[in-house]
């Protein structure tokens, strides 16, 4: 493991393909406003545009539904490192609403008893004993992190479907959900009819599909795609009169945290070996990306499709709860069992105070 991590800052940086690329679209010269007040577009302004995107997934188009594309990394001077301040941070809870919960779901719960060291299932299937440095293996142990996770659908600006992963984490307005930057605008061109479907479970929609009435970036992602800042939040419209995380919690947030921390990450990466059908998982101690970015790795196996997944710093892996600190972002070609996430800086945390603070109509 340590070899490996260190083979990074050594290898040539010509590198061919990630998720989404180190440095992906940066403009060269120029650096962002240090304002760190985040950019914000309407993604449905009605109730008849919003049923049109409940219409528009059907089945057949969400199973259908490809990761995104992997534009080809160029480097750039313009690239800045995440301003960091003041530690923040707010605990999540999982619902207490479930008596009144019209949507109903089956969570598998952690059947060991105390001091019995808890199952997870690998990809082929098998059965594997839960380990705190996971390169990816299905979630089995259910809590609260299998409502909140999800799976995001859009359309992209050349007509394609895709997904990619999101959290729904607690809010002011109870339905913010924060996934990566590239996950709702790529290419210079925002991404339409999308929707979050939390504790997707192969086809299932056990809560519903949630549409979103805004989306936010970083400056520096809207401007130049700058891989340092792929963070992005989506707001919400109720659904069935119901807010997101009054219906399936929500998870905390944290930032401007120390690096090199104990991980979690989850996702639903579609590309092969897998196929975007479960929740997956990755654990273990991040590490300071030395070859083209400010991000932090972690050693993981998961593939496009997780984009904007959530990595949990303090994650409680009996009640599925943690504090989000960053997303899965991108790989390198040259080191595929590797995923880095964004620093969660004033940027990032920017970007979730304006959206817990935006209406959802």
């Amino acid at each position: 493991m340590h070899r490996r991590v260190a083979l990074l800052s050594a290898v040539a940086l010509t590198v061919a393909g990630a998720l989404v690329p180190a440095g992906a679209a940066q403009a060269s010269g120029g650096r962002i406003s240090a304002d760190p007040t985040p950019v914000r577009w309407s993604a449905t302004d009605s109730w008849s545009e919003r049923r049109t995107v409940l219409q528009y997934w059907t089945q057949q188009r969400m199973m259908a539904a490809q990761p995104l594309d992997d534009p080809t990394p160029r480097r750039s001077n313009g690239s800045g490192s995440p301003t960091q301040g003041t530690p923040w941070a707010t605990r999540g809870a999982s619902t207490t609403t479930t008596q009144r919960t019209p949507w109903t779901t089956r969570v598998a719960t952690a059947g060991a008893t105390q001091g019995t060291p808890l199952r997870v299932q690998g990809v082929s299937g098998q059965e594997q004993a839960r380990v705190p440095n996971s390169p990816g293996l299905r979630w089995t142990d259910g809590g609260a992190v299998v409502r909140t996770t999800g799976r995001v659908f859009f359309t992209t600006a050349n007509g394609g479907n895709a997904s990619c992963s999101g959290s729904a984490v607690t809010s002011a307005n109870e339905s913010v959900v924060i996934t990566a930057g590239h996950c709702v605008k790529e290419g210079g061109a925002f991404h339409r009819n999308w929707v979050f479907i939390p504790a997707f479970d192969n086809g299932r929609r056990p809560f519903g599909t949630w549409v979103a009435s805004r989306l936010l970036t970083t400056q520096q992602w809207n401007a130049r795609e700058d891989i340092n800042f792929d963070v992005a939040a989506a707001v919400v419209a109720p659904l069935q009169g119901r807010t997101l995380t009054d219906v399936v919690g929500g998870q905390g947030v944290a930032f401007n945290q120390p690096r090199q921390r104990q991980m979690f990450s989850f996702g639903y990466p579609a590309a092969p070996p897998f196929d975007g059908s479960k929740l997956v998982y990755c654990s273990g101690r991040a590490f300071n990306d030395t070859v083209m970015t400010r991000d932090q790795g972690l050693r993981c196996n998961m593939t496009g499709g997780a984009s904007g997944g959530p990595w949990f710093q303090g994650f409680n892996e009996s009640t599925g709860l943690g504090w989000l600190n960053s997303v899965n972002s991108f790989k390198y070609d040259f080191a595929p069992d590797f995923m880095f996430g964004p620093f969660f800086g004033n940027e990032a945390m920017a970007v979730y105070q304006a959206a817990q603070n935006t209406n959802a109509p």
